[in-house]
């Protein structure tokens, strides 16, 4: 089994996007069954909330609901939980660190580090670019599973 969380600050609009997307992903080719596939934010100010009607809308062009997410806050226990912790961006990362204290098994890491050109991905709460992150999103997810060799 394998444990992936997507982290981003609010968990509304990009780690709501990427777990739902690898979850369609790993879906069409038959290996849900290996994934738990979760997503959460570094903040609690969204808490609660259903994910941005911005990502709701870019994924429900592809035929995929979120129905019945609702953010929630990382926890330092998540750490022991997943076997990898995937952050949108840099400042992210350092959040994480700072909930869940020291990586010392290396799990955590940027979507983007696992493709061929590592960067942050754009936040669309304060870019309004769902498309772009979408792509970013797509990018990241096509390495990662590259890289787990699926």
């Amino acid at each position: 089994m394998i444990k992936v969380l997507f982290v981003c600050l609010g968990n509304i609009c990009r780690s709501p996007m990427a777990e739902f997307l690898l979850k369609d992903m790993v879906k069409k080719k038959n290996i849900e069954n290996e994934f738990i596939i979760e997503s959460a934010g570094t903040s609690n100010e969204e808490e609660g909330n259903p994910v941005h009607f911005g990502t709701r809308r870019k994924l429900s062009e592809i035929g995929i609901s979120t129905d019945g997410k609702y953010a929630r806050k990382l926890q330092k226990e998540d750490y022991e939980k997943y076997d990898y912790i995937l952050a949108m961006e840099e400042k992210n990362v350092k959040n994480i660190i700072r909930i869940i204290g020291e990586d010392k098994d290396n799990k955590v890491h940027r979507l983007l580090d696992y493709s061929e050109n590592p960067r942050d991905i754009a936040d669309p709460w304060y870019t309004g670019n769902f498309d772009e992150t979408y792509n970013d999103i797509m990018e990241g997810l096509e390495s990662f599973l590259e890289y787990l060799k699926i």
